[in-house]
């Protein structure tokens, strides 16, 4: 059992960072937003989270700064992951980033999305070490606070070589490695590599922390056995669960696990971030929180018909209103009875 590991130490160039958490949430393209991680840090005050992954470019046009606007605002550390093939790009964005109150630069490597590695960002950098190893250097250099770099075993099965790509990265100034278990190739499918994240953390002098199948505490605690990683980053595992950093954090840190949600209460979150989302974007935050009223309404019976009645609901209003009625009509074993007809009216179709 791994239990009361003590803070990770990371030193910039200026004063050095001290990870209380060691679970990381990862930035989620969508979902990261300043609503969803407010709901992550009601169960994990210390964990280091991030922002959505924001391109270098957009910042220097002004249109990403929705996305770092206002992070000094919020409780706990939150860092900003940067993609791009420029340094001199990177450089500046990471430095408005700091500005904006970043308590890290990240730097993406790894997102295997076509449309941005085909660019040479995300996993792009992979098939070129040497550019990967000056936007570092750029980066390092740009800003005080810390930079870390998040990537995968390599391209695809056939070159990688995940110890020489991750030293080439600790070398150019990375002070904090976090490696996904599988190649670019991979993408999602298929089991993450934890004996590859093993040799990695075993070659590297920097902290590394594992990345890939790590859904349950049970999953970071042999995680972090079998790899010997000085910390876990989850991220899929998050959506629809905003309590599972909490709940690692809390079996690495040897306390009591707290229990999933139960139905009510899994209702009463969507509700929530429902009307935090529309508060915060108008009516399309009702578009934005119909994948998570779908991830959070799960795990109990009638869960099923409600998610569907939810997606075809027209207005926010609507959306609310089948909440409200699903939180009234459980049972005390957390049961749904059948909505009632009038909540699942089909949206009207736009005129053609």
């Amino acid at each position: 059992m791994i239990t009361a590991l003590p803070p990770l130490e990371l030193a910039g160039r200026g004063t050095p960072r001290a990870l209380r958490c060691r679970v990381l949430q990862s930035p989620l393209a969508g979902v990261s937003d300043r609503i969803f991680r407010s709901l992550v840090r009601r169960w994990a005050p210390d964990a280091l989270l991030f922002t959505e992954m924001v391109n270098a470019t957009s910042l220097e046009l002004g249109h990403g700064l929705i996305k770092v606007e206002e992070l000094a605002s919020e409780p706990g550390p939150i860092g900003v992951q940067l993609f791009d093939h420029r340094p001199a790009a990177m450089a500046d964005a990471a430095r408005r980033a700091e500005a904006a109150g970043a308590y890290l630069i990240d730097i993406n490597m790894g997102c295997p999305v076509k449309k941005i590695a085909k660019k040479g960002g995300g996993s792009g950098l992979i098939r070129d070490p040497d550019l990967a190893a000056r936007i570092v250097e750029a980066v390092a250099a740009a800003v005080a606070i810390p930079v870390t770099v998040k990537t995968r075993l390599g391209w695809c099965g056939s070159d990688a070589d995940p110890v020489s790509w991750c030293q080439q990265l600790e070398g150019a100034g990375a002070q904090l490695l976090t490696l996904h278990g599988r190649t670019r190739e991979q993408g999602f499918k298929g089991q993450a590599d934890w004996d590859a994240i093993a040799a990695v953390k075993r070659a590297l002098r920097i902290p590394v922390i594992a990345n890939g199948d790590v859904n349950s505490a049970a999953d970071a605690l042999r995680c972090l056995e079998h790899t010997g990683a000085d910390g876990v980053m989850v991220g899929r595992g998050t959506m629809g669960a905003p309590w599972l950093v909490g709940q690692i954090d809390a079996a690495l840190s040897g306390r009591p696990i707290p229990p999933s949600p139960g139905a009510r209460e899994r209702i009463a979150l969507a509700a929530e971030q429902l009307q935090a989302l529309v508060a915060a974007r108008g009516d399309h935050g009702l578009l934005i929180a119909r994948k998570h009223m779908s991830w959070t309404c799960t795990g109990f019976s009638g869960a099923p018909q409600l998610r569907h009645a939810l997606m075809r609901a027209p207005t926010p209003a609507d959306a609310l209103a089948l909440l409200d009625q699903a939180a009234a009509q459980l049972d005390d074993c957390g049961a749904l009875a059948p909505l009632a007809a009038a909540a699942v009216a089909p949206v009207a179709e736009s005129p053609a």
